[in-house]
């Protein structure tokens, strides 16, 4: 069963950080491309950025300001490092695997549940 599980959400002061993770069953990252999005209360929802099948290039929407980081190892997961998070930062993240890089979050076949991130003072 293909499943992908996020992890690493949580409750932060701003300019606080967090590390996301996205753990792959049941089929090999190495395969796809991953994306992160995220959605907040009454928005849509946005993409952060993906990284490419071999890691080798990784495309970083202007939503997080230079303030995301995308990665992934060896071990079926990908990252998703965040500093100095900001109030408007608060939304359920997700990531998201596809054959194909691109921005487009119907592009994307599989998904994960999603993992609160809440940035308060």
């Amino acid at each position: 069963q293909v499943k992908l599980v996020e992890s690493g959400g949580g409750t932060v002061h701003p300019g606080g950080s967090l590390r996301l993770s996205c753990d792959a069953s049941g089929f090999t990252l190495d395969y796809y491309a991953m994306g992160w999005f995220r959605q907040a209360p009454g928005k849509g929802r946005e993409v952060i950025g993906y990284i490419v099948k071999n890691g080798g290039r990784v495309y970083s929407a202007a939503s997080m300001k230079g303030r995301a980081t995308i990665s992934r190892d060896s071990t079926n997961t990908v990252y998703l490092q965040m500093n100095n998070l900001e109030p408007e930062d608060t939304a359920v993240y997700y990531c998201a695997a596809t054959n194909t890089a691109t921005i487009n979050a119907d592009d994307y076949h599989y998904w994960g549940q999603g993992t609160q991130v809440t940035v308060s003072s």
